[in-house]
């Protein structure tokens, strides 16, 4: 596993290739805000940006790829877009038609990867096979899952004629889901970390500091660092274009064992966002 550089990619079960870094946009508003950052992150060497239908800003990061394109000299196939599909939407037509509407709304002619946002019981096995289609037909590079529990993927695999190819969890130093990470290494499912940062709740936290310290780097970068090493995907969310650069600067350092193993001891399971087994949205 070399992960040298922002451009670095994980090669998933299919073949397909995913940076290890990329952009997330939760909670970055439509229009101006969700445009800049994107175009920021792009012109800075990102090449993989995660959004969703429920953020409510597919358009802005649609027009934000026409115009990095166009001003970078980039191709479409440079990038690796993500998006998701609603809970509101999961059913076999109505998924096939939310990814309709999200390709309509980025301005694509296909997504790299698809993921079902939520794991809504009696309704994901649905959207799966519906995710399945899209892929058998060569609509989506990649197929994969969000907030799925190991039980949740079990579940799917079950009767699924594909593994999910990713599955996005919350996943921070206090949230360090290790069994989850073990069961993927296992299926091949590449697993992605939303919420890297806890939200900013961790830039205090005494052992990440003292660690921080002793490379001259920033909390920031020493967990972005720590999923690398653990074989995580990661999506930092910034809309401040230094902040964007300062958190892909994790390529030139690495953590040591005795590091790693003082940021995994600090798991807490503790969450900032819903519960997979217990949402009621």
């Amino acid at each position: 596993m070399t992960i040298n550089h922002l451009q670095s990619t994980t090669t998933l079960l299919n073949g397909v290739q995913m940076p290890w870094f990329g952009l997330g946009v939760f909670k970055v508003e439509d229009g101006s805000e969700v445009v800049s950052s994107v175009k920021a992150a792009i012109r800075n060497g990102y090449r993989s940006i995660d959004t969703a239908a429920i953020y409510g800003n597919e358009t802005g990061v649609g027009q934000a790829i026409s115009e990095a394109l166009a001003e970078t000299g980039l191709a479409r196939e440079d990038l690796f877009i993500t998006s998701k599909v609603w809970n509101a939407d999961l059913g076999y037509e109505s998924t096939i038609a939310a990814y309709e509407a999200s390709l309509s709304k980025l301005g694509l002619e296909y997504l790299d990867l698809y993921l079902i946002h939520w794991p809504v019981k009696g309704k994901y096995k649905e959207a799966w096979r519906a995710l399945e289609t899209l892929y058998k037909e060569g609509r989506v590079k990649a197929i994969g899952v969000s907030n799925f529990q190991i039980h949740h993927l079990e579940d799917v695999m079950k009767d699924a004629e594909i593994v999910p190819m990713v599955n996005q969890v919350e996943l921070h130093p206090l949230l360090s889901q290790q069994d989850l990470l073990s069961f993927s290494k296992k299926h091949n499912i590449q697993l992605e970390a939303w919420s890297p940062l806890m939200q900013g709740q961790l830039f205090d936290h005494p052992v990440l500091n003292d660690i921080a310290a002793s490379h001259s780097k920033s909390v920031a970068q020493v967990i972005l660092r720590w999923d690398l090493q653990r074989g995580i995907v990661t999506i930092p969310k910034s809309i401040k274009e230094q902040r964007i650069i300062d958190n892909a600067n994790v390529f030139d350092f690495s953590l040591t064992d005795a590091d790693m193993a003082r940021i995994d001891a600090l798991n807490e399971n503790r969450r900032v966002g819903p519960d997979p087994d217990n949402f009621d949205f």
